[in-house]
């Protein structure tokens, strides 16, 4: 013994070396529990279709309310820090009267433009983003009246806004005076509000989506307790014994992330059309912000992230309480 090498020495004392599987091996075996994975997922599909579900709407509904923050912020994007004023005039308000309150708002100094939209135009429009033409056939007259929009200073002050409005009431003919800039500051709360409540409602699904998917996983480590003891006896580590599940909660995720754009896609193809008739009211177009391919590969992300987090509680709490892990 004592002229045989030291690594025949080694291997003597050592007659089972542990082995070291190389990158090749350590890919099988991501593809055989990947493979594994799909076969147990579809062959409870009713299950699997009932998890995503949970998982889909628990996404959808905060990923909502953040793609109605980002387009309610395009929406005033184009406004902010520019008020605006609309002078509505009495239907029977002359031509002259609505030319002398044009003149008046033209030569203040804190206003840029003045534009005019006369009862034809405000008929026309309204007929263009309504499907209300048949009603308004029916009452013989148009109901609209003539309206002045006026431009304003950027830096204008809110004694002066004030002034203006009061100026542009006391003429003949008005009959309401709005000031856009209450419209701004109303959508900027709101939007304040979607905020908060997405990051509340995003907390509490995201708990909720864990907890689906951990019952779940939780379900699929009682169906193979056996396997997993006998993985155990025969040396398996503890990553291989818990990698399977983790395989499943992201599966569930990711899932649940493809539920969630679909649900969001058919809430958006519902609110289109009033929603391009609202937004044409204010003289605006539909261009939906923030559901691209990015937000997608979000939402798949996010869902793969609490799937796999669920199964990580899952495989904690379970495997702990029979000592397997």
């Amino acid at each position: 013994m004592a002229d045989l090498p030291s690594s025949t020495r080694r291997r003597s004392r050592d007659p089972w070396p542990p082995l070291r599987p190389g990158l090749g091996a350590w890919w099988r075996d991501h593809l055989r529990i990947g493979r594994e994975t799909i076969h147990f997922v579809s062959a409870r599909l009713g299950t699997s279709l009932v998890v995503w579900l949970l998982v889909g709407i628990a996404l959808a509904l905060p990923s909502g309310l953040l793609l109605l923050q980002v387009n309610l912020g395009q929406l005033t994007s184009g406004w902010e820090g520019r008020p605006g004023l609309t002078v509505y005039f009495q239907l029977d308000a002359t031509a002259e009267q609505i030319a002398a309150a044009q003149k008046v708002l033209a030569a203040d100094e804190n206003v840029d433009g003045v534009n005019l939209t006369s009862r034809e135009q405000a008929l026309a429009e309204f007929r263009e983003f309504t499907k209300l033409t048949d009603a308004l056939d029916m009452l013989g007259e148009n109901p609209l009246p003539a309206s002045l929009n006026a431009a304003l200073e950027t830096d204008l002050s809110e004694a002066a806004l004030a002034g203006l409005v009061a100026v542009a009431e006391s003429r003949p003919g008005v009959a309401e005076v709005v000031v856009e800039k209450t419209w701004l500051e109303r959508v900027n709360d709101i939007s304040r509000v979607v905020s908060r409540l997405g990051v509340i409602l995003g907390i509490l699904f995201g708990i909720g989506a864990v907890l689906v998917t951990a019952t779940s996983v939780r379900l699929a480590i009682e169906a193979r307790l056996e396997e997993l003891r006998v993985q155990k006896l025969v040396g398996a580590s503890d990553r291989q014994i818990r990698r399977p599940f983790l395989y499943f909660g992201a599966f569930y995720g990711i899932g649940g992330g493809l539920v969630a754009a679909m649900l969001l896609s058919l809430c958006l193809l519902a609110i289109e059309s009033p929603l391009t008739a609202l937004l044409g009211s204010y003289g605006q177009q539909l261009d939906t912000a923030g559901f691209n391919p990015l937000f997608f590969l979000a939402l798949l992300i996010v869902g793969g992230a609490l799937g796999v987090m669920g199964a990580l509680v899952a495989a904690a709490q379970r495997l702990r309480d029979l000592e397997i892990l």
